[in-house]
């Protein structure tokens, strides 16, 4: 297993954060997302990390990397079923007892002053329930020392996130999302696609304020769904949005009028989706012997 140096002293101010990692076979990529916690500017009180009965060697690793780190900032949790992420993450909340609770993918990291900005942002309006900030992806081999420098005119920009703008485009990518531990929602623990859309969209519906920092401050280490081609992921998260949309309205947060436009719309996104991925597709085939190339 590869592991990171030990972070050698927490001289940064801790604020009362917790950041819930839901780990599923991640034994090469939690070390990676761990220390770009410690490389946080102002760092959480705790770091909850839940293996989904993973039946390899992720467990042993957070025992392990809980080592690593002061005594007690680290919480490792052994599920002793598989739930996927929506329930791994509704344990981690669970077992929480700080203010607000950030969430971070396992194979993901962030930049060194998300907690920061976004702690920053979050006392300061404290009506906020929800926010994120923008994403960005990293190359494979990358560490979280190699993440762009922030200028400091654009570190601190927010916008306020509608109910309309919400329903339109899931502005809250998980790896950047911290909310207030108080909140009553949680994850859909059943639901395997777009669980994360649809807390988003319960909290604002429920009167909730969430706004969106215009900068990036986490990264992903592969492609999102999509990126490179149209795939059976893909129709699947599309019927996850669409699950979305409907319990959405059967909770009474929109009627008939909106539900109905707002659901051809997602449909319209999928299918301009299909026919950007199939162009490429088509751009990218070989050219044979008789085949004419393609400007």
């Amino acid at each position: 297993m590869n592991t990171h140096p030990i972070i050698p002293a927490f001289r940064a101010p801790h604020v009362p954060v917790s950041v819930v990692i839901p780990c599923y076979r991640c034994a090469d990529t939690i070390a990676r997302a761990v220390k770009s916690i410690a490389m946080q500017s102002q760092l959480p009180e705790a770091v909850i990390l839940i293996d989904d009965l993973s039946g390899d060697d992720t467990l042993d690793q957070l025992y392990l990397l809980q080592t690593q780190y002061p005594p007690g900032w680290i919480q490792v949790i052994a599920k002793p079923q598989n739930d996927g992420p929506g329930a791994t993450r509704n344990a981690g909340w669970d077992a929480a007892t700080t203010t607000y609770i950030a969430f971070l993918d396992a194979d993901d990291s962030w930049h060194p002053r998300k907690i920061e900005l976004q702690y920053r942002l979050m006392t300061d309006n404290p009506q906020l329930a929800l926010s994120g900030h923008r994403g960005g992806h990293m190359e494979t081999s990358g560490q979280p020392a190699d993440e762009p420098a922030l200028s400091s005119q654009s570190d601190g920009h927010a916008r306020a996130v509608s109910k309309t703008r919400l329903l339109l485009f899931n502005e809250f990518i998980t790896r950047s999302v911290m909310l207030r531990r108080d909140l009553p929602q949680r994850f859909e623990p059943k639901k395997k696609y777009c669980e994360d859309y649809l807390l988003w969209m319960q909290i604002v519906f429920a009167g909730n304020k969430a706004s969106v920092l215009e900068v990036p401050l986490a990264f992903a280490y592969k492609p999102d769904f999509g990126a490179g081609g149209l795939s059976q992921q893909v129709w699947r998260m599309e019927q996850g949005e669409l699950d979305s949309y409907r319990r959405i309205f059967r909770e009474q947060h929109i009627g008939v009028f909106t539900a109905v436009p707002i659901y051809l719309f997602s449909l319209a996104k999928f299918a301009r989706r299909y026919l950007r991925s199939r162009l490429r597709r088509w751009n990218k085939k070989p050219v044979g012997p008789h085949q004419p190339v393609r400007s």
